[in-house]
């Protein structure tokens, strides 16, 4: 893992990164505004599951993800769809495929808003778009570690912590998974 760990120093050193981490005001989902708040947020529930038993590689997949995830909000166009080539994850995937091989990881980053994406239209209409969430099951494999950046990412102030033991549970019915509702941390302060 000392390979990943080198990964992400280098990218915390990128002028781009550095740029972009800066962007970001408080609004609807994200009160701590920029994305470099955001990356402590996230950092900080990545800890509090590692005591849970993560392992090493597990560790640094997903604090590479948290790097990556939001980084490119600055370049992205706003409210483009998923798959969308200037969409804030497609970037993420592109710039993180410079640095990794990793196709499920690279997905992971892809598609890592589609549960909050899934969840909306849900909680709006109750029923969500199946040929969205079946591109979704088939796209990642290591679900374990999906739900655990799911979790991280949504268990911030400002997120509907409801929307991850949901999605859990639709997971499941189509995965074997281990990660259940219990690892949904607390909410934050």
């Amino acid at each position: 893992m000392r390979i990943m760990k080198d990964i992400i120093e280098k990218i915390k050193a990128d002028p781009r990164y550095l740029r972009n981490i800066e962007f970001g005001e408080p609004r609807s989902g994200h009160p701590e505004g920029k994305v470099k708040f955001h990356i402590i947020d996230l950092e900080t529930n990545l800890e509090l599951l590692r005591e849970r038993g993560l392992t090493e590689e597990d560790y640094w997949k997903l604090k590479f993800m948290i790097h990556v995830h939001d980084s490119f909000k600055a370049e992205a166009e706003q409210r483009s769809p998923t798959l969308h080539p200037r969409n804030h994850a497609s970037l993420a995937k592109e710039y993180a495929s410079q640095y990794t091989n990793d196709a499920d990881l690279l997905n992971m980053l892809q598609y890592h808003d589609e549960n909050y994406e899934l969840w909306k239209e849900f909680s709006q209409t109750g029923k969500y778009n199946e040929e969205n969430f079946q591109i979704l099951l088939d796209s990642i494999q290591n679900w374990d570690l999906f739900l655990l950046f799911t979790i991280i990412d949504g268990c911030t102030r400002g997120k509907e912590y409801s929307k991850l033991g949901w999605f859990i549970n639709e997971v499941k019915k189509y995965k074997e998974i281990y990660i259940d509702s219990s690892w949904v941390l607390p909410h934050s302060k």
